[in-house]
This record gives structure tokens, sequence and C-alpha cells, in this order.
């Protein structure tokens, strides 16, 4: 089994993703593992492509059933085939938004604000994450090329959107899983 999760920062994708592992027995590998390398402060230190691609390559060689969370949308197309599922996962941008607040206090705590370095880096990120659903933030993660990819997918596609519990966006995902797919 191959399952395919993307949306905005802040949407629950890692956290639907997990479960999702947990409960079918999957690994789940998150795109930033690739995408960013390690650093301090994190998230600020991008992966040459290759070296992404190859390491995204031996994990998939090495788990031929896993659950996969985050944008590849900018990352070709060789990932996305044979997929039983890809799920797009949408919250109200002001909802999303308080959720990355408080992401990134309980991950960082008060050095996000004490410390000048880190208090931009934060701003910097949450003004990026804002963009998102107004197409402001540049690049290709943003609601609009999210929309267009998802119209591009052979394999079945389920959205999940609105302020869904962890629970019920779990069991949506199972019960969309068991049904069969009609030709």
């Amino acid at each position: 089994m191959k399952l395919y999760l993307f949306g905005a920062s802040g949407t629950g994708v890692t956290t639907l993703g997990r479960a999702l592992g947990q409960a079918l027995s999957l690994p789940y590998f998150d795109t930033d593992a690739y995408y960013w390398l390690p650093s301090d402060p994190p998230f600020t230190v991008r992966r040459p492509a290759a070296a992404r691609d190859a390491a995204l390559a031996e994990d998939f060689t090495a788990h031929p059933a896993w659950v996969l969370g985050g944008s590849l949308v900018s990352w070709g197309t060789q990932w996305l085939t044979d997929l039983d599922l890809v799920v797009f996962l949408w919250l109200p941008p002001a909802l999303r938004l308080r959720r990355l607040h408080q992401r990134e206090l309980e991950r960082y705590g008060n050095v996000i604000f004490t410390d000048p370095t880190r208090a931009a880096q934060t701003q910097a990120f949450l003004d990026w994450a804002a963009g998102y659903d107004d197409n402001s933030c540049g690049g290709s993660r943003t609601l609009a090329t999210h929309t267009a990819w998802l119209g591009q997918f052979t394999s079945p596609v389920l959205e999940l959107r609105g302020d869904l519990s962890e629970t019920q966006r779990l069991e949506m995902v199972l019960a969309r899983l068991q049904k069969p797919v009609l030709p």
C-alpha cells in the first residue's frame, strides 16, 4: 500500500501520516526529512536535490508499502506512481495559522521570541505560511498549485477540508481505503 498526504503547513499532514502508519503498520516518511539537512536552527539548510531524491528512493526500495507526507509538487512525478490513495488536507487559514504559532512555541520555546535571529526566522516562516491560501508566499507550495495538482493524479484522491478531528480524519481515510474503486 502506498499513501500520499499533502497540504499546507499546519494542516495536520504529519499527525495524520503517523496515525495512518501506526494503524496500517506502515512506515511514515516526511518530505521535510529529505528536503532539509539537519541543522541548528532546524529547517534552514536545504539538501541538494540529487541527495534528497536518492535518500527517498532508498527508503521506497527498502519499504514497498508506506505512508508519505509533505509537498512533492516540485520534485517531479516519478514519486507518485501506483498510489493507492492521495489525501489532500485543508484548514481555514486562521485556524491553521493559530496551530502553527502554537507548534512553533511548543517545538522551540521562548527562544523564538528572545533570540533576534530565531524570532526573525520564525516570523519569516509564519509570513510564508500565511501566504499559502492567497498564493502570496511565492514558490510552488500554494493552494492554487496544490489544487491544480490534485487534478493530475490518476490515483484515487480524498480531500479532507475543514476542521475535522484527528480521529475523524483517520476514520475517513481508513474508510476510503476499504471502498472498492470502480473502473
